[in-house]
């Protein structure tokens, strides 16, 4: 037992690892076979220079001017818009890129059960006319599946918990799974004064 416990997650890494470049490797080799050059790996190396050399080219004014003369023409493709915006907000929103502003902050909401908390993401607000006045509501996006599935809900943001956390923090723990949550929380206000309550979910989470 203590032979798989180690070597299941070298095994997944190495499987995972071995699909990704299999994939990768993909993209060009039928060039090269068409070609008459068989080098494994060669198409992957290519890959691996052509995405870096997008990169550095979608980082400069032309390559920034091209990208957006495409986006316009896609954009008035029916049906492909839709598939083409979602696919970037979900990009921007784990880039590395500090300016996106995909998720702004890091929400906990409260689970249906008793002592339970989610966490989520505030993308947008929105103010609910109602009869008595009016109320702003925060739109949560709850990850389901990583981050490309979940639920988005609107909550009253006198309802949410702000962790003091960046976005990037509360990515590392939806996709860890929970483990690299913090032993320690300390909220803080909308207007970003850190509160002087805490709240310690190493228990809960």
């Amino acid at each position: 037992m203590t032979g798989c416990v180690i070597l299941f997650p070298l095994a997944i890494t190495f499987y995972v690892t071995w699909g990704f470049i299999h994939l990768v490797d993909g993209f060009f080799s039928p060039v090269y076979d068409h070609l008459g050059i068989n080098i494994f790996g060669l198409g992957f190396a290519t890959s691996i220079t052509f995405i870096f050399l997008v990169g550095i080219f979608m980082s400069s004014w032309v390559g920034a001017s091209v990208l957006t003369l495409g986006e316009l023409f896609i954009k008035k493709m029916p049906l492909v818009s839709y598939i083409y915006s979602a696919s970037k907000q979900i990009s921007a929103a784990i880039s590395p890129d500090q300016n996106s502003n995909a998720f702004k902050e890091v929400a906990i909401i409260r689970h249906p059960g008793k002592g339970q908390y989610m966490f989520g993401f505030i993308t947008s607000t929105v103010v609910l006319q109602k009869g008595i006045g009016e109320e702003e509501l925060c739109c949560v996006y709850v990850p389901t599946n990583h981050l490309y599935l979940g639920d988005v809900l609107l909550i009253s943001s006198t309802d949410i918990l702000r962790p003091n956390i960046s976005v990037r923090e509360g990515i590392e723990i939806v996709i860890s799974g929970g483990m690299s949550v913090p032993k320690l929380f300390t909220m803080i206000d909308p207007s970003g004064i850190s509160a002087t309550r805490t709240v310690n979910f190493e228990a809960s989470v």
